[in-house]
């Protein structure tokens, strides 16, 4: 299935989460990060129940230092 990610599309396997999108298909830690799925957001503790649907929009936004 088709999903976008910040605005680039990705196919993932049927039934992938959000823990295997992060660590399978864009092989990003998931240290630091938030995620949105079509404008909510899903907190980490949900990202391994949390199953993708065709044509979700996720949103990952990673935490950064400074002033």
């Amino acid at each position: 299935m088709e999903v976008t990610v910040n605005q680039q599309n990705f196919i993932v396997p049927d039934n992938c989460n959000v823990q295997a999108l992060l660590a399978d298909v864009l092989q990003h830690p998931d240290r630091g990060l938030a995620i949105a799925i079509n404008e909510a957001i899903v907190p980490k503790t949900q990202w391994e129940n949390h199953k993708l649907n065709q044509g979700d929009k996720v949103v990952i936004i990673k935490a950064t230092q400074g002033g």
